[in-house]
């Protein structure tokens, strides 16, 4: 006030530039960290506080460099000039004059009594603040929807995975498949089944590297907005038709969201005797087959492989130029085939395999009446000198850490995957393992842990370098702590945005969203003890100061506040216009996967902002009475 246009648009922004600069850092601070995510999950997480801290970089350029220029250009101060705009805008500017007066006219005079009040009452309004604190704590601790790893999200399709003994021929899995197919209920959700028997789809291919013991069969649900009911519904639905289908394990896999994880619950079990962790692995599956929720049980071993085993006749062999390692190849050749050729159809090109016809390799007695060639092209009867016989095998035997596992894997449906873990590690606590094996459990559940530490750790550094900022901007350890604490009130509009909507807390997201919400809360206490700061050099008293600068700043606070909130609302509900159709679009596909992050900026920015304006005054007002109150100690000690 006082200056001309131009000099206006330079001297307004140098009196704000330095808490402006230290608030917007404050925010890119609490963004920084989360760059360095580990894992898959941070290749899925890390375009996000890029692209939050890229755009908070160009607004600090706005605000400081384009804004002053367009305000001097466009705003004038000539009388004549604003009558001219009045006339022009009278109804817009009529609007905006009627809700100033009425909405902030009244907030701040409501606003002014209780901040005079509280700082009247210091100890009375943080010991109340603490005791809310508290009271939200132990609400949430017992009525708290329990804790997820990533939100779970309507599937837009399943895929039944379908695994039969192996050595099933693909015959007998399509007819398998075929019985799931007609079991599957005519949702009005599913738009199209696609199957897929075997692992090649491709006619001329014949190179024998198919899976022919299983099938895949997806299902594929219509757009959300087309959807009469959840597709979770579905899906329990399916589950329950095709749950009694004898002759195969039958896995029903939901896409996701999020990064790819491993199953909620994943048992390793670790020893030296394969055989014996197949048992083990036995009991443990019978042992928490009956948790709730608890959904899609198996295992990883491969217990019975049927294979064709050939003994060799060293002696006879030898005898009659031949050895292992020939006899052993043409059996593999007759049966597998071996790539003679190329055939060309265009630029498309495949193996030519040759090899024994289908009756003939399942034939066992016609494999061992072959004859093969020896060195000197003599046929020798493969009878004469080995023995083919069919005999079982294991499939594979893993190894994790140089150790034979066995794995146990199951999906949570219906329940939360850490609920059903709890009590899948309840019902195994005593569950007797013999000397030399362990059981380790990993999949969603490593991953969570790892993820646990990893927000933990950026969430205190992401603090220390706001502390140290703020520390920069007032030259003092005292404020810095003060500010911090509008962190702390943050929180309690977390945890009862959390209850209110009914949301679990979410590792990543809501964990995300605390991180990112600790910077943008301590900006608004930036601003307001700043302010204060410099109404304290202009000569007011240290409360006078604290209530003009809460006036003053609670109008630009709260629209903040506000604009933040409007602008993740549509995240959080799935509210959106589509501009091309010019209609609303309610509930989005991915809102589920967006809400508990938008629900904790929201919940916390909206308590913090009411909170900030009122406690951080006073706890400064009251730590600044305890520090004066000891100088004047230490001063009376000096006298004497």
């Amino acid at each position: 006030e006082g200056y001309n246009q131009h000099d206006s648009a330079i001297e307004g922004p140098k009196e704000v530039v330095f808490p402006v600069v230290i608030a917007t850092l404050t925010i890119i601070s609490s963004f920084f960290p989360l760059l360095f995510f580990p894992g898959i999950v941070g290749d899925f997480m890390k375009y996000m506080p890029i692209t939050m801290i890229v755009c908070l970089f160009s607004s600090l350029f706005v605000a400081m460099v384009i804004s002053p220029v367009q305000a001097s250009i466009f705003i004038n101060y000539q009388k004549d000039k604003e009558k001219s705009k009045k006339k022009k805008f009278r109804p817009i500017g009529r609007f905006l004059e009627i809700f100033d007066e009425k909405f902030f006219g009244f907030s701040l005079k409501i606003y002014e009594k209780v901040l005079r009040l509280s700082l009247r009452r210091k100890k009375t309004t943080i010991g109340l603040t603490i005791a809310i604190l508290i009271f939200v704590f132990v609400i949430y601790g017992m009525f708290n929807n329990g804790v997820e790893y990533f939100p779970k999200v309507e599937p837009r399709l399943s895929n039944i995975n379908i695994t039969a003994p192996t050595g099933t021929s693909i015959y007998t899995t399509n007819e398998i498949v075929k019985n799931i197919e007609k079991k599957i209920p005519e949702l009005k959700n599913i738009e199209i089944i696609i199957t897929n028997v075997g692992s090649s789809n491709n006619p001329l291919d014949f190179s024998g590297d198919g899976i022919p013991n299983k099938a895949t069969i997806t299902v594929n649900y219509f757009d959300k907005d087309l959807r009469e009911t959840e597709t979770f519904e579905d899906v329990e639905k399916i589950r329950e038709a095709i749950s009694d289908i004898p002759g195969a394990t039958i896995e029903i896999k939901n896409d996701e969201a999020g990064p790819p994880t491993g199953p909620p619950v994943n048992i390793e079990i670790s020893g030296d005797d394969f055989k014996k962790l197949g048992e083990i692995s036995d009991k443990v599956k019978r042992e928490i087959k009956d948790i709730p929720g608890l959904t899609d049980l198996k295992d990883n071993y491969d217990s019975e492989t049927p294979e064709i085993q050939i003994t060799v006749d060293r002696e006879k062999a030898a005898e009659n130029g031949l050895n292992t390692s020939m006899i052993g190849g043409f059996i593999r050749t007759a049966i597998k085939g071996t790539k003679a050729s190329k055939y060309r159809i265009g630029e498309n090109e495949y193996d030519v395999t040759v090899r024994l016809a289908k009756e003939q390799r399942d034939n066992l007695e016609y494999i061992s009446n072959l004859y093969i060639s020896n060195k000197d092209g003599v046929k020798i009867p493969i009878t004469s000198v080995a023995k083919v016989e069919f005999s079982g095998g294991i499939g594979a035997i893993n190894r994790k850490d140089l150790k034979r596992v066995v794995t146990v894997s199951a999906n949570a449906e219906g329940r939360l995957g850490n609920d059903v873990l709890k009590d899948v590690r309840a019902k195994l606590a005593g569950f007797q393992l013999p000397t030399g094996y362990s059981i380790k459990y990993t999949g969603e559940q490593e991953d969570q842990k790892e993820t646990s530490d990893f927000l933990g750790k950026a969430l205190i550094i992401s603090l220390l370098m706001i502390f140290f900022l703020i520390v920069l901007e007032f030259n003092s350890i005292r404020i810095p702590i003060i500010v911090m604490f509008s962190v702390v009130l943050s929180l309690i509009g977390v945890l009862i945005g959390l209850l209110i909507v009914g949301l679990p807390f979410g590792i990543v997201m809501t964990g995300i969203g605390f991180i990112a919400l600790s910077g943008i809360v301590v900006r608004n206490a930036i601003v307001l003890l700043d302010f204060h700061k410099e109404l304290e050099k202009r000569g007011l008293t240290r409360d006078e100061a604290l209530v003009q600068a809460g006036l003053i700043r609670m109008r630009p606070i709260f629209l903040t506040a506000a604009t933040t909130i409007l602008g993740i609302v549509p995240l959080s509900t799935g509210v959106d216009f589509d501009w091309q159709t010019f209609s609303w679009i309610i509930g989005g596909q991915n809102t589920a996967f967006w809400r508990p992050m938008g629900v904790a900026i929201i919940f916390g920015l909206l308590v913090s902002t009411f909170l900030t304006l009122i406690v951080i005054p006073t706890i400064y007002a009251f730590t600044d009475d305890i520090f004066h109150k000891f100088s004047k100690k230490k001063k009376q000690k000096v006298i004497l």
